[in-house]
């Protein structure tokens, strides 16, 4: 119990105890900011704080900073899910829990991290139409990642007063867990603000609902045993 209930006090102190006060979807909102990618997500804190950490815990300063990239940002809920999990399993499993985000180690958050970086500066009308309703029809695109992982990429078309694809589009990410399998048991996640414009990039800000940052919670844990149990 007084485990636990360090545990808790730790995450307490990882995370702003008002993450839960996301924002809904929102639409595109001003497009400019005068400052690059990792810039842009210091100056968001309540959202990106944690996020921005491990940019730089994952050695991916550099690419923020001066590659042309394209990142699907998850909000810090994100992450703040994934840490209360992955503690729990690591208890329950033996293993020394996550005191800090620097006790992930660097190759684990970067492998994860990637997954929503892209190269390229594409804006939400640079993607094809995706229907989850009629994937054969409207499948969006499958594109790599920074790390090529195959991603799925499309925008949903919206009705509007009963006129089938007239209304706004709302972007979407999707992870393919079984390439044998591509239309099936997929991850996504939605994006609630798209098209903000770095001096590098572009950034489409994850919906809340975005449960466990890097999209596979068992794969994240395997990799987090795997690094313990060989000293890394």
């Amino acid at each position: 119990m007084r485990m636990i209930l360090f545990s808790t006090l730790i995450l307490m102190s990882l995370f702003a105890c008002k993450k839960d006060e996301y924002y809904q979807d929102s639409g595109t909102q001003d497009p400019h900011f005068n400052g690059n990618t990792l810039v842009y997500l210091d100056a968001v804190p309540f959202f990106f704080d944690s996020l921005a950490q491990i940019v730089r815990l994952s050695g991916m300063e550099d690419v923020f900073t001066k590659d042309t990239l394209t990142f699907f940002a998850p909000t810090d809920r994100s992450i703040k899910n994934l840490v209360e999990l992955m503690n729990d399993n690591l208890y329950m499993y033996g293993y020394d829990t996550i005191k800090t985000l620097s006790d992930v180690p660097q190759v684990v958050w970067q492998k994860y991290l990637q997954r929503y970086m892209f190269h390229g500066a594409n804006q939400l009308k640079d993607y094809p139409q995706i229907d989850f309703s009629l994937k054969s029809i409207y499948p969006g695109q499958d594109y790599l990642s920074w790390n090529n992982t195959t991603m799925n990429i499309g925008a949903i078309y919206t009705d509007d007063n009963g006129v089938k694809y007239v209304g706004y589009r709302q972007l979407t990410i999707s992870y393919i867990p079984d390439l044998t399998y591509p239309y099936d048991n997929w991850n996504t996640a939605m994006v609630s603000s798209s098209n903000i414009l770095t001096d590098n990039g572009v950034v489409h800000t994850l919906d809340k609902d975005h449960n466990y940052f890097g999209f596979d919670i068992d794969n994240f844990l395997s990799d987090m045993i795997s690094v313990m149990q060989t000293g890394g």
